[in-house]
């Protein structure tokens, strides 16, 4: 099995290093809102008091109005909220096309509904269906690893990306250790669960190794899949290939991410 560069595992470290400059940049922002002090000598005037029948006209206005909800993100912010080649360094470029592994292992089928429904997902690479809004996607290759990383952001509705989120959580136990048939004959499918950084509000993550014969000889196959929900926005992230797939790569990246989308989001409201 083939090992990162020293090179590569560095830029991981200055990936995180991002996400602590991002956060902190969120939070001096935030200091810079604060309202300045009056000038010494002025003092503000005391609000008027409220009448009892204009407290009780506007406690009932409130009552009836809801909150407005933050506006959406549009397509072109969404791509600003997006990761590059140049947040995760060489080797890492612009992709050349779709990894061919994902047909030759990943379309298959097995009798367990929640282990095809994952498998469908991993296809497809829709774990959440259509969304309700706009969507921006980036594929990477790791031309040293063999690896691809395919990062989505896509605006869902925060109800049903949780119970996606939920589901995900059941499956290192339904689906532990089970069979799948593909085209090239029976695989052997394992889920474990993978862990995440606090980031965004809601989150879950898999990492799905299947092995069976492709060319006469065993190939395991790696693909971890992430996702987590900021507000009304979902990143969805998978990175998998035959070579040495580095769950650094998926954390530091979700991790940045969620930042990079939560700032992007601060700012678009800042704007309105």
């Amino acid at each position: 099995m083939t090992h990162a560069p020293a090179a590569a595992r560095a830029l991981l470290a200055s990936a995180l290093s991002v996400t602590a400059l991002l956060t902190t940049a969120a939070c001096v922002a935030a200091d810079r809102e604060v309202p300045r002090a009056l000038p010494a000598g002025v003092s503000e005037p005391p609000p008027p008091a409220p009448s009892a029948s204009a407290s009780s006209s506007s406690a009932s206005s409130a009552g009836e109005r809801p909150a407005p909800s933050p506006p959406a993100l549009s397509e072109a912010q969404l791509r600003a909220a997006l990761i590059t080649e140049t947040d995760l360094g060489e080797p890492w470029m612009t992709s050349r096309g779709a990894a061919t592994w994902r047909d030759g292992v990943l379309k298959a089928t097995t009798e367990n509904p929640d282990c095809r429904r994952l498998l469908d997902a991993l296809y497809t690479e829709e774990l959440f269906g259509t969304p309700s809004g706009p969507r921006a996607t980036v594929t990477l290759d790791d031309t040293y690893n063999d690896t691809q990383l395919r990062y989505q952001v896509a605006a869902h509705r925060p109800a049903d990306v949780d119970r996606v989120l939920a589901w995900l959580g059941t499956l290192p136990e339904k689906c532990e250790r089970f069979e799948a048939t593909t085209g090239a004959g029976a695989h052997l499918v394992e889920v474990s669960e993978l862990s995440l950084p606090e980031a965004g509000d809601a989150r879950a993550a898999l990492r799905v190794r299947v092995t069976g014969e492709t060319g006469g000889e065993a190939t395991p196959l790696t693909v971890d899949v992430a996702a987590v929900r900021v507000g009304e926005d979902v990143i969805t992230l998978t990175n998998g290939g035959f070579g040495e797939v580095l769950p650094e790569v998926t954390r530091a990246m979700t991790r940045l991410g969620a930042d990079r989308l939560t700032e992007v989001a601060r700012q678009g409201r800042v704007r309105v």
